[in-house]
């Protein structure tokens, strides 16, 4: 059987490289993208080849339409072909207490346009059977006051992941992933993960793997299941 190859998004480090990585243990030749993280990016792609996997690192500005459009072409050029793209790629900064449009821009160009764009140009170059994941959020459902931008880009990639599951059948399927706490953010103190993780019914935190995992049984053995947005956070959205 050929190698399956799969572009993923911000792959240089947390969530993004546990699926890079997961994809490469299943067979998966892996296009790592990074912006400026590229060191992590290089590392990731390392761990790639050490799991006897071809591996690429392409650089690229999501915020920029072009740029990021892109992107499955390069795939395609390096890899010598595309079945599976994952938009992990996000920006997460608070709203702030003025509304700043600069922000708000950068946010929903990364975290919704940028998706979109990849979709748009990657559905062309896969064969029937290729898949895409989102990476989403349940604060999507649930949104945080001091979070709007963020909470409003995932929500959008909700609705584009229903959107391109029906645009694009039967050829290709499109679902999505929406973790809780997989990798605490750097700012977050103690107290603070001890408050979110006694509202988690699982009792814990997530990971990293956790998520790559959902990622890994959508492209690879959920050939079924296409529109669907899975919940990867311990129950936290039944008992916010």
């Amino acid at each position: 059987m050929p190698a399956k190859r799969a572009l993923v998004t911000g792959a240089g480090r947390r969530v993004g490289r546990a699926i890079a990585l997961e994809l490469a243990g299943r067979g998966f030749d892996v296009a790592v993208h990074c912006l400026r993280s590229v060191d992590a990016a290089n590392q990731t792609a390392a761990r790639i080849r050490d799991l006897g996997r071809n591996a690429v690192v392409l650089r690229a500005d999501l915020a920029d339409g072009e740029s990021a459009g892109g992107l499955p072409a390069r795939c395609r050029e390096a890899l010598g072909g595309l079945d599976v793209l994952v938009n992990n790629a996000a920006v997460f900064e608070p709203t702030g207490e003025s509304f700043d449009l600069a922000r708000w821009n950068r946010t929903l160009a990364i975290n919704l346009t940028a998706p979109a764009l990849l979709a748009f140009h990657a559905a062309p170059l896969m064969t029937e059977g290729g898949c895409i994941v989102n990476i989403g959020d349940i604060a999507a459902d649930r949104p945080w006051p001091s979070y709007a931008v963020y909470c409003v880009s995932k929500a959008g990639l909700t609705a584009l992941t229903k959107s391109l599951a029906a645009a694009l059948a039967p050829r290709i399927r499109v679902n999505g992933v929406a973790p809780g706490v997989a990798d605490w953010p750097q700012d977050y103190d103690e107290e603070k993960r001890q408050r979110i993780t006694a509202r988690i019914p699982a009792g814990r935190p997530g990971t990293p793997e956790e998520v790559a995992a959902a990622v890994r049984f959508l492209a690879e053995d959920a050939t079924y299941v296409t529109g669907v947005v899975l919940a990867v956070d311990g129950g936290r959205n039944i008992a916010w």
